[in-house]
């Protein structure tokens, strides 16, 4: 039975979803700002956009980052997610692919120390070369992915061969 091996005291949990700390940004957003919400968390549209339509999905509970979250917490962030790419392709026609992300410590490029999860749409052409994605955010990872593509390149032309 589940009730003799789980010790996790889960009392108290309810309360923890109420708190806010004075002096941080997402704790005191203006409600104007809030394009759309569930009970857990809330989104707007970024204050800095890294492209149109970059959206921010943040915890109502203050939490550091995305690890501190409890799993109903990550799963209405999930469904605002989910529900404001829905609302991006709506309003967009040109959005054809989506970066998903979260920095989770200042050493990993996080600016506001409350949990806060990217959404931000891509059109094609929006850079030269979106290729690596992601890997782009540490200089000199993409070279790993350039040897790739010249590997795959070689291969395809053995075969083609």
């Amino acid at each position: 039975m589940k009730r003799d091996r789980d010790d996790e005291d889960l009392r108290g949990v309810a309360d923890a979803y109420e708190v806010r700390e004075t002096d941080c940004v997402f704790c005191e957003i203006p409600e104007e700002r809030v394009i759309s919400q569930n009970e857990l968390a809330y989104a707007i549209r970024d204050g800095y956009p890294v492209t149109d339509l970059h959206t921010l999905i943040i915890p109502k509970r203050h939490v550091s980052d995305f690890f501190d979250l409890y799993q109903p917490e990550r799963n209405a962030i999930q469904q605002l997610l989910e529900q404001e790419r829905q609302k991006i392709l709506d309003l967009d026609a040109s959005v054809q692919g989506f970066n998903i992300g979260n920095n989770a410590g200042v050493t990993a490029g996080q600016t506001v120390l409350h949990c806060h999860t990217h959404v931000i749409p891509r059109r094609v052409g929006d850079v030269d070369d979106p290729a690596g994605g992601i890997r782009g955010v540490i200089p000199g990872k993409l070279k790993i992915l350039n040897w790739y593509k010249g590997v795959v390149q070689s291969q395809k032309s053995l075969l083609c061969n």
